[in-house]
């Protein structure tokens, strides 16, 4: 058992055991209930590593204990797991036990809580989206038609499986299994009297955006998985639904699908671009590339915020959102709230920034109209008037490495600005050395950049995306810096926030596609015609 979280556990009588359905694989097919569930727990007993994507619903405290292997790194048998579940409720008020699909199919819900029943501990069980309806599902295959009204499934191919009860027409098969196992039910549905040329669709890693679907027949499904390279984990459909595939195809047709995607950013700031991303389909990465920190001398923020409370200033200007953050943070260590800006107008630079000021309770007096830029701030701000503007001061809180474009702007308007450094960026050490070649060698579909710092930061430590690399840019003056740098850009947004960022690359993906045809068997990712290998990898 490996702890992958505080080891501290509430002690006290026998807890509740809930058996979690955690869904194929998509993160976003976690029911309510689900959700619910795991934002209480205690505990968290999990067998796969790919459900700690799921543990973001929890409080941070929660245990995760591995219920995959033991502290000896052998694989746990049923009856290890159960014991690992019922230890653990003797000490927790909740623990979760994920489970993969659906609890109560083709997984061991019915020994685990046996075990719980014998000791007398209450369980719940969360029913979830299982991969037998799901990955079809996503792979655009129904699994019932008018012509199609059985459904039959197996979890894999035994040499006890009377093969004939699943070689009529109209039944849809859906088999869970390895390549091995696909082929070997392939023959013996043929042999058994099913068409050969039954369609059969075969797909890896369903429901996540490194999903693959091959497309085939009975007849050479075989030989076409060999060549294919989908891995151990399939779900297969045999029978005529796999035909609508060409008009339901709705996922692995998504604009970025596949696409790798580079994520230069700060070391707390791209779960919004990341999540738009793997929207449109595509396999975000990130790498730190900087790191925002405190000034190195806090004494002019103390006294900018000092004068803010007194009085000094008519505006406060924030043009990015560690600018707001930096700020906020301050008037909190000193018992303040957002009440201290009472009586200041206010500007910001960017929708994400004029959220930011929402949420705290403030609206924007001023956000510019077009560029959302220190140069469209300064288009839109209004000269000082000694009649109408008691006070001639604008508190300009930015990071150490802003251009002078807006204090030179508001200085030409008449005002007198108090540029303060009120955070520091700096440059995170260099990747690793694999994303370092993946960058310079082209395996990256995309880069996107949110920043000037960004484009500086990552050119600096790891070296240019190689030409055939999409690079997309949060606005021009950030375009700009990637063009000083030898970059050709290829996408702009139209307005500076990383929900447009990634819809602007989407777009751009989008219009790819559309001069392409794309046929719906298994492809190869656009970074995969860059490399010199045959087999389909995941990324």
């Amino acid at each position: 058992m490996a702890p992958a979280r505080s080891t501290s556990r509430r002690r006290g009588p026998l807890g509740t055991v809930a058996f979690v359905g955690a869904g194929p694989g998509d993160p976003g097919l976690l029911t309510v209930r689900a959700v619910e569930v795991l934002a209480r727990a205690d505990v968290v007993v999990l067998d796969r590593p790919e459900h700690r994507s799921l543990l973001d619903s929890c409080r941070p405290e929660v245990e995760v204990l591995d219920g995959a292997c033991g502290e000896d790194g052998q694989p746990l048998g049923q009856a290890q797991r159960a014991r690992l579940v019922t230890r653990a409720a003797k000490g927790a008020g909740l623990v979760v036990r994920l489970m993969s699909g659906d609890p109560g199919t083709f997984n061991g819900l019915s020994e685990e809580a046996a075990a719980c029943a014998k000791l007398g501990v209450p369980i719940e069980i969360v029913p979830g989206v299982s991969a037998v309806s799901g990955v079809p599902a996503y792979a655009g295959v129904p699994l019932t038609s008018s012509a199609a009204r059985r459904v039959h499934v197996l979890p894999g191919a035994g040499a006890e499986t009377d093969w004939g009860l699943h070689a009529a027409a109209d039944t849809t098969l859906v088999l869970l299994g390895d390549e091995r196992e696909v082929s070997a039910a392939a023959e013996a549905l043929v042999a058994a009297g099913r068409d050969p040329q039954t369609p059969v669709a075969v797909t890896a890693d369903g429901t996540t955006t490194a999903q693959r679907t091959l497309v085939s027949t009975l007849e050479r499904v075989a030989s076409e998985l060999d060549t294919a390279g989908l891995g151990d984990r399939l779900v297969t459909v045999v029978g005529d639904v796999v035909a609508v595939r060409e008009q339901l195809s709705w996922y692995e047709t998504k604009p970025l699908f596949g696409w790798r995607v580079l994520v230069p950013r700060t070391k707390d700031q791209a779960a919004a671009l990341t999540a738009r991303l793997r929207a449109h389909g595509a396999v975000p990465e990130e790498v730190p590339t900087i790191s925002v920190e405190p000034p190195r001398n806090p004494q002019q923020m103390e006294r900018a915020i000092r004068g803010l409370v007194e009085g000094r200033y008519e505006w406060i200007a924030f043009t990015s959102v560690n600018a707001l953050k930096a700020v906020r943070e301050r008037l909190q260590e000193c018992g303040l709230d957002a009440r201290a800006l009472s009586g200041l107008k206010v500007a910001a630079v960017g929708e994400r920034t004029a959220e930011g000021l929402r949420a705290w309770g403030i609206t924007p007096d001023l956000v510019p109209g077009g560029e959302q830029s220190a140069q469209g701030l300064v288009a839109d701000w209004p000269p000082y008037d000694d009649v109408l503007d008691p006070i001639d001061r604008v508190f300009l809180p930015r990071a150490d490495i802003a251009t002078e474009t807006l204090v030179a702007g508001l200085r030409e308007l008449g005002w007198e600005v108090d540029d303060v450094t009120a955070y520091r960026t700096v440059r995170a050490a260099p990747p690793a050395a694999a994303v370092r070649e993946a960058i310079k060698a082209g395996r990256f579909d995309a880069a996107v950049f949110t920043s000037s710092s960004t484009v500086r930061n990552l050119v600096g430590i790891a070296g240019k995306p190689h030409p055939a690399t999409v690079v997309a840019c949060i606005g021009p003056q950030t375009a700009r810096t990637a063009e000083d740098n030898g970059l050709r850009v290829d996408v702009i947004a139209d307005s500076p926030s990383a929900e447009a960022l990634a819809d602007a690359l989407a777009e751009h993906g989008a219009s790819r596609r559309r001069t392409v045809a794309e046929p719906h068997e298994v492809k190869p990712r656009p970074s995969d015609k860059r490399r010199s290998a045959t087999k389909h990898t995941a990324t």
